[in-house]
């Protein structure tokens, strides 16, 4: 009877367990971890985010993200004397050779501007990236729930 529940409570917890996001690999670069936060009913705004690995010799640089419902930028979030700032960050981010760069809430993360429709909970979506090097690639980025730190997978790898 315990083995039973016991695989019944693990069932369960798989299945609402958000889909991992697929690494994608486009030139030297690894592109995995994507996830976004759902966004409340009439936001104007979403953040996304992601880690890019360079296994390359040479540097590259995110310069573009394109989707359907909304228009998409690179920002910075930093603290200066206690005060949050967020500014657009020009020209995309480098992407060194042979680094990881980590886009992640409190630095560096992607905003979905002026949003078409929310970003939902557990409905994935697709985005382009432009690298200025390794070109473009294709990357479905889960929606975990409004507010979330980011997928809890209890040390799993995405």
């Amino acid at each position: 009877m315990k083995m039973l529940a016991s695989t019944a409570l693990l069932a369960l917890a798989l299945a609402a367990a958000p889909a991992i996001a697929a690494s994608v690999k486009v030139g030297d670069l690894t592109i995995k971890d994507a996830w976004a936060r759902a966004t409340p009913k009439g936001a104007p705004v979403g953040a996304g985010y992601l880690t890019i690995e360079n296994g390359g010799a040479t540097a590259d640089r995110l310069t573009g993200i394109a989707v359907d419902f909304a228009n998409v930028q690179v920002h910075e979030m930093s603290m200066n004397n206690g005060v949050m700032k967020m500014r657009e960050v020009a020209g995309g981010v480098e992407i060194p050779a042979h680094k990881t760069v980590t886009l992640a809430p409190s630095g560096y993360h992607l905003m979905f501007m002026q949003l078409k429709h929310p970003m939902v909970k557990g409905q994935p979506f697709k985005a382009t990236l432009t690298f200025q090097h390794a070109g473009q690639a294709t990357v479905e980025f889960p929606v975990m729930p409004v507010g979330s730190p980011g997928p809890d997978m209890k040390g799993m790898k995405m």
